[in-house]
């Protein structure tokens, strides 16, 4: 199982953006209830109150909410608003360009991309002493080790493009004095990391068959000749594997489909 926390760890390292630490100090006014830090993207560890040399630890969602994107602190109930001679407390870890909340989605979309459509088979024995074959869908839980890499890579190509968005809105600007901010660089470059992360992640994707540049397999279907449907096809079996057989459904991408719903004659002659 790949721990979340390690792999956040890993996708900052790939992207640069390591998160500092911080502490602020703040204090009370008798009239404040919301504090500014003194930085973004944060994740608070300890928020505590100093009064007279007792530090009392505060309660999130009880005696104050953050706003981690924006850096602010809002004390609620009786700790609002904070009294003249108390000090405000605050400790965390701060991100450079994305926080770990928007890390793990970028993760997890990456995770849904590259285990799409894919299984672990599993191999046990039944309560009757038959051996079984079970499906397990793929995810970071069972992920092989081999493939972290590539997941990484593709949370990163996911997480440049947010950045490109944000850069792509970015304008040149030009003065009479003749300087030049060449502000559209940025996006550039940006999308120049995305051509070679995505070149490398390809490459690890068809090197190994695995995540969205795998070679998949089909099985071609026969019609019968009398009845123009699809001959059944069953699941490939091991010799050993004493289960029921499986059908295998095709995969039929309907385009254009008759929206009114009425049924088609079966047979001349007969309508619904």
């Amino acid at each position: 199982m790949a721990e979340l926390t390690r792999l956040l760890a890993r996708i900052r390292s790939e992207l640069g953006d390591f998160g500092t630490s911080f502490r602020d100090v703040l204090s009370g006014t008798g009239e404040l209830t919301d504090y500014d830090l003194s930085t973004v993207n944060v994740t608070l560890s300890r928020v505590s109150v100093l009064n007279g040399g007792t530090l009392t630890d505060l309660t999130a969602g009880t005696d104050y909410r953050v706003d981690g994107r924006e850096g602010r602190v809002t004390l609620l109930g009786s700790r609002a608003p904070l009294p003249l001679g108390q000090v405000l407390i605050v400790e965390g870890a701060a991100a450079g360009m994305f926080t770990d909340e928007e890390l793990t989605q970028h993760l997890r979309d990456a995770e849904l991309q590259h285990c799409h459509n894919r299984h672990v088979t599993v191999r046990y024995r039944s309560k009757n002493g038959f051996i079984r074959y079970a499906d397990e869908p793929l995810t970071l839980e069972n992920l092989p080790d081999v493939e972290e890499l590539p997941v990484i890579l593709l949370t990163v190509i996911n997480a440049l493009w947010a950045v490109a968005t944000d850069a792509s809105s970015d304008v040149n600007i030009s003065t009479g004095e003749g300087t030049h901010v060449d502000r559209g660089q940025r996006y550039t470059q940006v999308l120049h990391q995305i051509s070679v992360l995505t070149d490398r992640y390809e490459e690890l994707c068809r090197q190994l068959n695995i995540g969205l540049f795998r070679i998949e397999m089909a099985t071609l279907r026969r019609v019968s000749r009398t009845t123009g449907r699809y001959v059944p096809i069953y699941v490939d079996r091991e010799f050993d594997d004493h289960a029921y057989p499986e059908r295998v459904l095709p995969q039929i991408d309907k385009h254009d489909v008759d929206p009114s719903g009425i049924p088609n004659p079966t047979y001349s002659g007969w309508a619904a």
